[in-house]
């Protein structure tokens, strides 16, 4: 069941909303909870009920592996095989289900071989949930987890806000809040601040993600295809999905975050702008931050972390997005996406070491040297999103290509004849004007300046809310104070503007399509 559907909108979620605290002032809050428990499963098994099994199944191996290693010391070597062994469990099955046909298909590639198994199809949120368990078991080897109960646990996995695309929630975040007797009473403020972010990532996924998802999606398909992409061409198409997939994903992870204010729940935010980072630290700090704080902590860290010298760092970096790559799809294209990062990172910390040492008194706070950090840090973006999108590795180098101004760099006539006098300037310049394609190219740029400009210069929806706490430990950026105006109140006034920006997502629902972040 996806949030962008009509079944969802006026008959799941009503229905559950309703029942919950019905439930919680008629019988109990455990009965409430177990009354979401349920919902939550119900939410999942929509897409296939067999998959209750998995879930259920790794709830309650995680759960039983959990409670015996909060019993024993971490240093204990029996602590640690347990350990070990929930991990090894927890990896087999994504393993499994995710990477068997990738595996096999390399294999084939490389030695000739011809095995063909049946296709496994990938079960929904399998990485979330199973992400989430793994980070359970590593605190409870270390004593970080107290003692829950098994239907509160239920809760935290399969808490149906952020089950299938995240956010990836920590045990601390959200069980304590579970256990709360407040949560169990409906409140005005939540509701409101609730209802309206679900609104405002409504909006964000069917207007302006698939309204531009359209100008992406072809240029891709001709990548595919092998067909020859000139300059403006190549470079719409890498934009579109670079602003598709920012408000396609974080429209999600708006929705789910106001679906767990509406049951008094404070999710933790997994978006804060990322277009505006001036470096690529900085863009992973703000870009899908709780899956980036999942691999810190449970990736890099162990791995050694900083504490190996700047080579020993340099290469738990390059593993870690290796991995992180690998983690978002089983193909090459990932890898190279992750590869790609990791460079990126490996730069980014050389560069502030060689700074640090040499110049120590330049600073680069002025507006020039921030927009061109920006400039930077968008377009290594955008490159690296090209093989996170393409289906192929060739299909990635022929965008590449056409990015670069290798195959040409075209414009439609009918620009031309808008430019007036310029079109022969530009013509000198050796730009090319070509007959047809004029809609298409003023339509996808026209898109792209839009969203452009959202990204870049407006607040973000955590931002607008900053004054109701939307999320678990917001942390606020010096930009939010700059538009007092958008800070959203209870008001009439932010009434009929949520009225509309509801209306408008609830039209545009002509068709259901589905989050890119649920293949992953």
């Amino acid at each position: 069941m996806l949030f962008n559907s009509y079944e969802f909108i006026f008959l799941f979620c009503p229905l559950t909303i309703v029942f919950f605290f019905l439930t919680a002032s008629k019988i109990s809050g455990k009965a409430a909870i177990g009354w979401l428990v349920f919902a939550s499963l119900f939410f999942y098994g929509w897409w296939n009920p067999a998959y209750l099994i998995l879930i259920t199944g790794s709830m309650i191996f995680n759960f039983g592996i959990g409670s015996v290693l909060g019993k024993h010391e971490a240093a204990q070597i029996k602590n640690r095989i347990i350990l070990a062994f929930g991990i090894f469990v927890n990896l087999a099955l994504i393993g499994y289900f995710k990477y068997a046909n990738f595996f096999i298909d390399n294999l084939n590639a490389v030695s000739g071989s011809s095995i063909h198994p049946e296709p496994i199809v990938l079960p929904l949120a399998i990485s979330f949930f199973t992400f989430q368990q793994i980070a359970y078991l590593a605190d409870a080897h270390k004593g970080l987890t107290q003692e829950y109960s098994f239907l509160h646990y239920a809760l935290f996995v399969t808490f149906f806000p952020q089950l299938i695309a995240g956010p990836i929630v920590h045990h601390q975040e959200v069980l304590p809040q579970f256990a709360e007797k407040k949560i169990f009473r409906p409140e005005y403020e939540n509701m409101a601040v609730g209802l309206t972010m679900f609104f405002f990532g409504l909006f964000k996924k069917v207007v302006f993600a698939d309204g531009i998802a359209a100008y992406a999606s072809p240029v891709f398909s001709s990548a595919q295809a092998g067909t020859i992409l000139t300059f403006f061409d190549a470079w719409g198409g890498a934009l579109a999905y670079t602003f598709q997939l920012y408000f396609d994903f974080s429209g999600y992870s708006d929705m789910a975050i106001g679906l767990g204010r509406i049951f008094g729940i404070r999710l933790p935010m997994n978006f804060n702008s990322p277009y505006k980072s001036e470096n690529i630290i900085e863009f992973w700090r703000r870009w899908h931050i709780t899956l980036s704080r999942f691999l810190k902590n449970y990736l890099y860290i162990p791995l050694g972390g900083n504490r190996k010298g700047s080579a020993g760092r340099y290469a738990n970096l390059m593993i870690t997005m290796l991995l992180g790559g690998l983690w978002h799809g089983a193909g090459w294209p990932f890898v190279l996406w992750g590869g790609l990062h990791g460079m990126y990172l490996i730069i980014n910390h050389a560069w502030q070491r060689f700074r640090k040492k040499y110049f120590q008194k330049l600073t680069f706070n002025h507006f020039f040297s921030r927009f061109l950090s920006r400039l930077i840090t968008f377009c290594a973006v955008v490159t690296a999103w090209v093989f996170f999108r393409a289906e192929s590795y060739e299909a990635a180098v022929n965008m590449l290509k056409g990015m670069s101004g290798y195959n040409g760099t075209d414009l439609p006539l009918a620009v031309g004849y808008a430019l007036g006098p310029l079109q022969g300037i530009l013509e000198n310049a050796g730009i090319a004007f070509t007959l047809g394609g004029g809609t298409v190219f003023v339509s996808t740029y026209l898109w792209i300046i839009f969203l452009g400009f959202t990204a870049f210069f407006m607040p973000n929806t955590q931002e607008i809310f900053r004054n109701f706490k939307p999320v678990y430990h917001f942390p606020l950026s010096q930009e939010a104070g700059s538009l007092s105006c958008l800070c959203w109140r209870p008001s009439l006034r932010w009434a009929l503007l949520s009225g509309i920006v509801g209306a408008a997502g609830i039209l545009a629902l002509t068709q259901v399509s589905e989050f890119l972040y649920f293949q992953f």
